[in-house]
């Protein structure tokens, strides 16, 4: 079979399925909807997939992965129940329209080698919500995982008698594969390094995607310094720094800079002398400035052994530990004030390290928290910890970031947490500042056609002075003459 009679063979099959499930009421789709989410949900099922993607990926933390990726889906789930997706969506009296849900059709789903059970999973969970077929293209580097995930969300499928055929798996066995798909596909969903979103926008399709990330996180004067330290670290090494929402570079006020320090160690964290962040630096990195993949997702303990770094005292069989009797989980390259922006380590890590400089005033940690996003990760976010409301407010105003997260970790945060509002995805849209057409987290209500029925209504033809002021009565004036 031909690459291109192999994509059109797996489309044909995911309309047949669709035109099914485009004819399920509420109730069905919801029902649907929780058979796949429990059955990938279910301890022992998710060990299966969480394991195999360490075997298979070599990325992240056994436990923190199998966490991750239930975390995900039942957020995923809790947000998907009780939303309607079927039907009318709601009415407007006053302006006389109905909103009516349509799904799409078939959306091609590209995933990612750092999540790539969790992020199939979640993405799912949203498709079928939305009464879509989805056709999933994993990494290269996730493809087993990415089979075994997809056959187990099939078994879900039928246990309540839905077509299996709603969700596919495409073995990425070449980037023309993966093509072809998208330009076969109504939609592509796209989370992914760089590579993968551009080619999905280049598809000539319909593509919604997620934007690299490079947090940068400012712990100011007023900031519970304590609990900063501790999130910030926990986010850090969670699952060895996979995440693109993973803080990556820490700018904290020169007042509590010695008293955060030495929290920060009291939690876990290393902070490198220049000998040793050159050292660091010089292996996540490669010399054409790029990540070397062989560094992502591996422990602090390993980065450090292959940096040269001894790390603090280690018993026998245990985790190096610092001063403080915290296991040491993440690696700090510690930065002058007004560092060279260019230089790699203020970009993207996949990895538990993180830059951590002072400032003086809040105007100049505002200052170079912009040019560290600038230099990786516009569009997605940044982290606050402080006691003063505002400061939230003028981020907002002048950071290029779509999420600005306040008192928690950007790690937790950012593709949604059940201690903040923001909805659980797999996919963190970066707006036009990170090239995305989205500047939200992508869920089901991005994967459908939303079709207004307009009813007459009252005229309401607006007074013209009220509209235009001032600007229409100089005009009156100007006619009207002397």
């Amino acid at each position: 079979m031909t690459e291109v009679s192999l994509v059109a063979d797996v489309i044909a099959r995911a309309r047949a399925a669709q035109r099914v499930a485009a004819g399920w009421d509420q109730e069905r789709v919801d029902d649907v909807v929780a058979a796949v989410g429990w059955r990938l949900y279910e301890p022992s099922a998710v060990r299966k997939l969480t394991d195999l993607a360490l075997e298979e990926t070599g990325f992240g933390n056994r436990d923190d992965m199998f966490d991750l990726h239930r975390r995900r889906v039942l957020g995923a789930v809790s947000d998907l129940h009780g939303a309607r997706s079927v039907g009318i969506l709601d009415v407007d009296q006053a302006r006389g329209v109905t909103r009516h849900a349509r799904p799409m059709g078939v959306i091609a789903v590209l995933t990612p080698a750092t999540a790539p059970s969790s992020g199939i999973v979640s993405n799912v969970l949203h498709v079928l919500k939305s009464r879509n077929a989805a056709v999933i293209s994993p990494n290269p580097r996730a493809r087993a995982v990415g089979e075994a995930t997809v056959r187990a969300v099939r078994e879900g499928l039928a246990a309540v008698g839905a077509p299996e055929d709603l969700v596919q798996w495409m073995d990425p066995v070449s980037r023309r594969v993966s093509e072809l798909l998208m330009e076969a596909a109504d939609l592509v969903l796209a989370a992914g390094g760089p590579g993968s979103v551009r080619r999905a926008h280049r598809s000539g399709t319909p593509a919604l995607s997620a934007g690299a990330g490079s947090p940068s996180v400012i712990v100011d004067e007023t900031a519970d310094l304590g609990r900063a330290a501790e999130l910030i670290v926990h986010g850090i090494g969670f699952n060895h720094g996979t995440s693109c929402s993973a803080e990556s570079n820490v700018l904290v006020q020169e007042s509590v800079w010695q008293q955060f320090s030495k929290m920060l160690e009291a939690h876990g964290a290393y902070l490198c002398d220049q000998r040793e962040g050159d050292a660091l630096a010089g292996i996540v990195w490669a010399p054409d400035g790029t990540l070397d993949t062989r560094m992502i997702g591996r422990s602090a303990a390993e980065l450090a052994a292959a940096a040269g770094i001894r790390l603090g005292c280690e018993a026998a069989g245990m985790r190096p530990r610092s001063e403080g009797g915290a296991a040491i989980s993440a690696l700090a390259i510690v930065c002058a004030p007004g560092a060279d922006p260019d230089r790699v380590v203020f970009g993207e890590k996949l990895s538990p390290v993180f830059t951590l400089s002072a400032y003086g005033d809040f105007e100049e940690a505002t200052r170079i928290a912009a040019w560290q996003i600038a230099r990786g990760g516009r569009g997605h976010s940044c982290g606050l910890h402080t006691r003063i409301e505002e400061r939230a407010d003028q981020l907002a105003e002048r950071l290029e970031v779509c999420r600005v997260l306040v008192n928690q970790s950007t790690t937790v945060g950012n593709s949604g947490s059940f201690d903040n509002g923001m909805p659980f995805t797999a996919v963190i849209s970066t707006g036009s500042w990170g090239g995305c057409s989205q500047s939200e987290n992508i869920t089901w209500r991005h994967l459908i056609n939303v079709v207004s029925v307009s009813r007459t209504i009252e005229p309401r033809v607006p007074e013209e002075r009220s509209l235009f002021g001032r600007h229409a009565l100089v005009h009156q004036a100007e006619v009207a003459g002397p």
